[in-house]
């Protein structure tokens, strides 16, 4: 399975021959806000975990992918996709609405993709959503959790790989904070000079390794 950070919370996900896009942004969004550039790869998936135009701009994904934006379960030949439903603040959605996180399951690889996640997990929620192999998480603040924050997620769902998203670049233009804040005094940190990471159910690290990677838009 290769994971491609293409900016923001927007990853292409190659696995068996298909390509799955998370979260697209709008290029241009909130009044330029959102730098990050359009993409040109066509997808046969997208997955969405809620309603706002830094997430759910399916039309910026070429071809014609099966968009997948709903709480529930559904496989597509050797892909599964499940989504539990949680909330984009810490006040049960009173703020900013829901949210979904989404867990892709294919090759033997279980990927979580945390989308605007603004609270730590329950324990319930955490049981459901399983043991995770890669979990793709939100670190910047503001909207999402904070560094803190997905740090305490991370630590509960213990997963081989820790990718951080949703964090300040010089491509966004929201009050964030960097990834560095989440970083600092972790010690498992692999920061990798390009995009992608190819990742295999049999050569996975242990304990949880963090991956930072570069926006690829």
């Amino acid at each position: 399975m290769k994971i491609k950070f293409l900016g923001h919370a927007t990853f292409l996900i190659t696995t068996g021959g298909k390509k799955v896009v998370t979260d697209p942004y709008e290029p241009g969004g909130f009044g330029g806000a959102i730098r990050y550039g359009p993409l040109e790869q066509p997808a046969d998936f997208v997955t969405v975990s809620h309603d706002h135009a830094d997430h759910n701009y399916v039309k910026m994904v070429p071809g014609n992918p099966r968009v997948v934006d709903r709480a529930g379960e559904e496989t597509h030949g050797d892909i599964r996709f499940r989504s539990l439903a949680t909330h984009h603040d810490a006040n049960r959605g009173a703020e900013r609405g829901r949210n979904l996180v989404w867990v892709m399951e294919a090759e033997g690889i279980t990927l979580c993709h945390l989308g605007d996640l603004g609270h730590t997990l329950c324990p319930e929620v955490a049981l459901a959503i399983g043991a995770v192999n890669v979990l793709l998480v939100p670190v910047g603040g503001t909207f999402t959790i904070d560094a803190a924050g997905a740090t305490e997620v991370v630590n509960r769902l213990r997963p081989n790989i820790a990718i951080p998203m949703h964090y300040l670049t010089p491509k966004v233009g929201f009050n964030l904070a960097p990834v560095e804040v989440f970083l600092a005094g972790k010690t498992r940190v692999r920061k990798i000079g390009g995009s992608e990471v190819e990742v295999a159910a049999g050569s996975l690290p242990e304990p949880t390794e963090i991956v930072v990677l570069q926006p690829a838009l």
